[in-house]
């Protein structure tokens, strides 16, 4: 894999606070990397750091083998950055405030043309180009942020919670541009809202207290929750202690978990370690007449494991 982002030993103390704490990871080409943890951990100083921002106390980085410290314009031609609060100039409008950063980086004529033309389309700001941006909403101040982080096509791309403030619908888009934009480079996300990471990331790394304690695809994390495999009911509750008396006879199921709600409810069945009990289930389910509107395998819950990883 073509190693586009190198980290090693980066570390960074605020007086007696070890904001960083000697972290270390790479990232090649084609990945998209989730990066958690809780307020404090250190996402948004380690970002700061590889972005060229925030100069390290310890430690290196490279973006696409050129040193943030000792070759800072080679890595800002090859880094995009949106920080938290997608901070501009707010009496600009979205056009001036794209071409004085594409006046900047030195693109001109056609080609300066055609990469605004592409950011407006793509973040759809047609309506919104000739007004101040102090007066846009929130939503609409992420996607300028989000334009100019992407108007020189970066291979390494660093976003600081990119879908904040965004609707449902914008979230949807913009997860679709970064999935087709994360094929040919690299893309960290650091965010908070765990479906995300699930939606989107290849890869997910989580920090607590300056240093990494999980690096894994968002489906082996899955597989440390407690509730990976569980196979879940919802039926009506008139129906739960049918249903749950036929589960508690089944040897794969360690535990029974039931929530209600109103005429509702849903019980959760837990399997013993290395056990499959889907199959099991449904045929206590028909044996026992018992009627069920759905019945689902759980696949794990990442704010579980992310509880776990970060509450020590």
């Amino acid at each position: 894999m073509d190693t586009l982002l190198a980290i090693e030993g980066l570390s960074k103390r605020y007086g007696a606070i070890k904001a960083v704490d000697g972290i270390d990871f790479s990232v090649g080409r084609g990945e998209m990397l989730g990066f958690l943890g809780p307020n404090g951990a250190g996402k948004s100083t380690t970002m700061r750091m590889i972005a060229g921002y925030l100069p390290p106390d310890r430690g290196k980085v490279s973006v696409c083998g050129f040193d943030v410290l000792r070759q800072p314009l080679e890595v800002k031609r090859r880094l995009g950055y949106l920080p938290e609060g997608a901070p501009t100039y707010g009496e600009m409008t979205p056009s001036a405030i794209m071409s004085f950063v594409a006046d900047v980086r030195r693109f001109s004529g056609a080609d300066k043309r055609r990469r605004m033309g592409a950011m407006i389309e793509r973040l759809h700001l047609e309506t919104v180009l000739h007004q101040p941006i102090e007066t846009l909403s929130k939503g609409f101040k992420r996607r300028v942020g989000l334009a100019l982080a992407l108007l020189h096509e970066p291979d390494v791309l660093i976003l600081d919670e990119p879908t904040d403030g965004l609707d449902p619908n914008q979230k949807h888009e913009v997860r679709t541009l970064l999935a087709e934009l994360a094929t040919d480079r690299v893309i960290i996300i650091s965010t908070h809202i765990l479906e995300e990471v699930e939606a989107l990331c290849s890869r997910a790394i989580i920090i607590a207290k300056g240093r990494i304690v999980a690096d894994a695809r968002p489906s082996e994390l899955l597989a440390r929750s407690t509730y990976h495999n569980a196979v879940g009911l919802r039926l009506s509750a008139a129906q739960a202690a049918l249903a749950q008396a036929a589960l508690a006879q089944l040897d794969g199921v360690a535990r029974i978990e039931e929530q209600q709600e109103q005429d509702s409810a849903e019980l959760i069945a837990f399997p013993k370690p290395g056990t499959e009990i889907l199959d099991s289930v449904r045929t206590a389910v028909r044996q026992g007449g018992i009627a069920v509107d759905e019945i689902y395998v759980d696949r794990g819950r990442l704010d579980e494991v992310f509880r776990e990883l970060t509450a020590a």
